[in-house]
């Protein structure tokens, strides 16, 4: 494929610079997805797929139904030229289980090449390896057992010390289950548990099992809205074994017309949960891990994630995808830890939060200056609660959401933030947000304020202390606004003047 320079296309898409783009050929979808922001933790500022659906006949004629594959085609012609036109110049284009166990995967791979692309087909092994990548990348600390559902086939890996370990690739895809069905549930089940023990690496009472693909997380996305559950985004969303167990039930004994009724589930995924389900149910009974955890990251991210070099994968994804996404937005990240640098003095012995939740909160609050005081809050907090980050759980996300808020002096907040942290995890946030807001206030991005003043807490006293020549940046405004952190802190707000 013909591709211009990248010095001719500088700028961004959707707010982020455009780097690289993905092809994922599924036994079910086709899909392009183009990345911008870190490359620790990229943002999708493209994604389109084609609903194939290549791996349905495998199983009877062992090929790719004509059909599909000009489906398949026609929308891999519109990638390349998509991609093209956009000048992006790195381009994977991965293939998996249906055109690898497919006779005629091999010219299909070969029709694809015409269009100057240049797919890698995976093996059993290699899916499954990149799909846990994927887990990991998304979660550092991961522990147990990854599960990637696919239309073709079912990818177990377990994994440990952010590496991957033992995996398997069964046929349990979800375009494969409806033939485990047998005459009852009790055959359905047996089948499965049949192809399941293959897997004879698989231990029992893993810490967690982290479950990888669209019909997943459709399966979270019922889970979300039959619980009322204030966030949207389904990544990270977590369910003790007994609550999965009870999802599991639900949805297997469930019809395609019922699960329709979802206002986010699509015909299509509707028509797979009911086997999905099964499947579920026979996979935490076979490995009993302590919770279910759902990830939006799987093969695609796998990829990214498997290149990076040491250094990058052992970024904080947190800041690196936040600090990207305020540095775009005017707060680059050493402005921003110079803030929070600063406003560290005003946390009271015993805080709630941690320092990484913090700094991530400062570069949001910063960055939502950007905006119309009218839209200020509302986007700047639908930033912290709905916005895709990796690596933070739904408490940070409150506390994120909470400091922002504060940070435009508004202290009142929405009772859904007290479902997701503590009362005192709140509060200290509200204290996070309030000091950001003394601080920009007080020199607004003045780099020498940094060093010439400071805030700390001493013997009951919130103290502001400033030097001399430029104690009168001490108006009105911040007064007031080291009054408000210091009623917020339980303290007595004291200026003092440094010679």
């Amino acid at each position: 494929m013909a591709l211009r320079s990248r010095t001719e296309r500088d700028g961004s898409f959707a707010g982020n610079r455009v780097e690289r783009a993905i092809i994922d050929i599924g036994s079910n979808t086709v899909r392009l997805v183009i990345y911008g922001g870190s490359s620790r933790a990229p943002v999708t500022v493209f994604n389109e797929k084609v609903v194939a659906r290549l791996g349905r006949e495998i199983a009877q004629t062992g090929q790719l139904a004509d059909e599909a594959v000009d489906l398949a085609l026609r929308g891999l012609r519109r990638f390349a030229l998509l991609l093209e036109e956009l000048e992006i110049e790195t381009i994977d284009v991965v293939a998996t289980a249906a055109v690898r166990e497919a006779d005629n995967g091999g010219k299909f791979l070969a029709a694809i090449r015409q269009f100057g692309l240049a797919p890698r087909l995976l093996s059993g092994e290699g899916e499954a390896r990149t799909s846990a990548m994927g887990a990991i990348g998304a979660f550092p600390n991961i522990e147990g057992v990854v599960a990637d559902l696919g239309g073709g086939s079912l990818e177990l890996v377990s994994v440990a010390d952010q590496a991957p370990g033992a995996m398997s690739s069964l046929p349990l895809g979800t375009l494969r289950l409806p033939d485990f069905r047998g005459n009852n549930a009790h055959d359905q089940r047996r089948l499965i548990e049949d192809e399941i023990n293959k897997a004879k690496w698989l231990d029992t009472a893993v810490p967690s099992l982290t479950l990888v693909g669209g019909t997943w997380r459709a399966m979270a996305a019922v889970a979300m809205e039959k619980r009322g559950y204030p966030l949207t985004d389904p990544h990270g969303f977590t369910l003790s074994r007994i609550e999965a167990q009870e999802l599991a039930e639900g949805l297997s004994a469930a019809s395609a017309s019922e699960l329709t009724n979802y206002s986010r589930l699509s015909q299509m995924r509707a028509g797979y949960l009911a086997d999905a389900g099964a499947l579920l149910g026979v996979l935490l009974d076979r490995i009993g891990p302590q919770n279910v955890v759902f990830s939006s990251w799987g093969l695609r991210e796998g990829v990214l994630f498997d290149e990076l070099d040491a250094a990058a994968k052992a970024q904080d994804p947190l800041l690196a995808g936040v600090g990207e996404f305020a540095n775009l937005r005017g707060t680059p990240p050493i402005l921003a830890t110079r803030v929070a640098a600063w406003t560290v003095g005003a946390l009271p012995p015993g805080s709630h939060g941690s320092e990484r939740v913090r700094l991530a909160s400062t570069m949001l609050a910063l960055a939502s200056m950007q905006i119309e005081p009218n839209l200020r809050t509302d986007i700047a907090m639908d930033w912290a609660l709905h916005k895709r980050w990796i690596d933070v759980d739904d408490c940070g996300r409150a506390m994120m959401a909470a400091a922002v808020s504060a940070n435009k002096r508004e202290c009142n907040m929405p009772a859904m933030l007290r479902d997701l942290a503590s009362e005192d995890q709140i509060e200290q946030a509200i204290c996070w947000g309030l000091a950001i807001r003394l601080c920009r206030r007080l020199g607004g991005r003045s780099t020498r304020v940094f060093n010439a003043s400071s805030l700390s807490i001493d013997a009951g006293k919130l103290v502001l202390a400033i030097d001399s020549d430029l104690v009168g940046l001490f108006g009105q405004p911040s007064e007031k606004d080291l009054q408000l952190l210091s009623q917020r802190l339980g303290l007595e707000a004291v200026c003092t003047i440094r010679n």
